[in-house]
């Protein structure tokens, strides 16, 4: 009879393992407001392009060892006003507003569906939505703990606005032209 109970004692066994290892872990939440730097870089027929921003909300919970690790980011979100992005120029402001539609959609976001984390590398799978436009999409960034407790997140991703149904945006009744391809470059500090 003692076998009977074998199985359903190794299955409390493993579910007791289980249940420490959680104990040991803690999802915290991280979140920053207005604290980002957030670049948006292009060409053109003319020349090359920048727009930056700085404000934003970005919500991300990781999950972090007993020793203090972190092992895991479960969710994430990120939102930026698409009119927040300003460059040199109100001219190319004013059609880069347009190409992303921002009275239909007047925000930038990106909601993570999955990521992993391996030492300072997260590899993020989420859902980006440009100009009303949402496409699935991976991005990679690298994690930093800082001394204060605070977390920086930094990364680069190269888009095609034609992924997004952007038209890019051209200048000078079309004689001046952007090219397809922008790379987003994103620096934030997220605190407890």
């Amino acid at each position: 009879m003692t076998h009977c109970f074998t199985p359903l004692k190794k299955i409390l066994l493993l579910a007791g393992i289980q249940l420490i290892t959680l104990a040991a872990m803690a999802q915290v939440k991280y979140q920053s407001k207005d604290n980002l730097n957030l670049t948006v870089a292009g060409t053109s027929t003319m020349h090359d392009w920048t727009m930056k921003s700085s404000k934003g909300d970005v919500s991300a919970t990781f999950v972090v060892a007993a020793n203090g690790q972190i092992t895991d980011l479960s969710a994430l979100t990120f939102t930026t006003p698409a009119e927040a992005l300003k460059s040199e120029k109100s001219g190319m402001d004013k059609n880069a507003y347009k190409s992303l539609k921002t009275s239909k959609a007047p925000n930038l976001t990106y909601t993570l569906t999955s990521a992993t984390i391996t030492g300072n590398v997260i590899k993020c799978q989420g859902k980006l939505t440009l100009a009303g436009f949402t496409k699935e999409t991976d991005l990679v960034a690298t994690l930093k703990a800082n001394a204060d407790g605070t977390l920086t997140v930094t990364g680069t991703k190269k888009i095609s606005m034609k992924d997004y149904q952007i038209d890019p945006p051209s200048f000078m009744m079309g004689t001046i032209k952007t090219g397809n391809d922008i790379t987003l470059t994103f620096s934030v500090t997220l605190k407890k």
